[in-house]
């Protein structure tokens, strides 16, 4: 039986490589037959070339097989549309990696689930908000002087001053 949709698959980018015909039992071509390897080629390594060739997948689902499914799910987060903000998420992001390089207090723990919770407020809503900013100044406040000795500490202080202006 000569397969039809030879085309049809090579138009998507999912030609096999073989043309012909099927192999016996509902395999497609180059599925391997009795006493063939995988490619048909009768115990031989396949030939350079052959085979399943997908470019490139972008922005989908793929699914190969009679039994699978294919799930596409696409996230969009606002991110920071005003440049202060990126820039206060920046010196957030760095604050909690050096952070974590510090032995843990009571204080830096608090700093550290209020740079969370700032880091996720600008991610999804695009912007700190004044309260939230307040809130990171009183919490880099309690932490003492450990954070006024890291630079991104004092990148994440000036950014709040900026942005509450004061």
């Amino acid at each position: 039986m000569t397969r039809a949709d030879d085309g049809a698959d090579r138009r998507f980018g999912l030609g096999t490589g073989h043309g012909g015909d099927h192999a016996p039992g509902g395999a497609g071509p180059g599925a391997a037959g009795e006493g063939e390897t995988p490619g048909g080629t009768g115990g031989q390594a396949a030939p350079a070339g052959s085979g399943v060739h997908i470019g490139s997948v972008t922005s989908s689902a793929l699914n190969i097989g009679d039994h699978g499914t294919a799930t596409h799910v696409t996230h969009h987060h606002a991110g920071a549309a005003d440049p202060a903000q990126e820039e206060l998420l920046a010196a957030v992001r760095a604050l909690r990696t050096d952070l974590g390089r510090l032995v843990p207090t009571a204080g830096t723990d608090a700093l550290d689930a209020e740079l969370a919770r700032t880091e996720g407020e600008v991610t999804t809503a695009g912007a700190a908000s004044p309260g939230r900013l307040a809130r990171l100044r009183e919490a880099l406040g309690l932490a003492g002087a450990v954070t006024g000795s890291l630079a991104s500490g004092v990148a994440v202080a000036e950014s709040i001053a900026g942005l509450l202006g004061s």
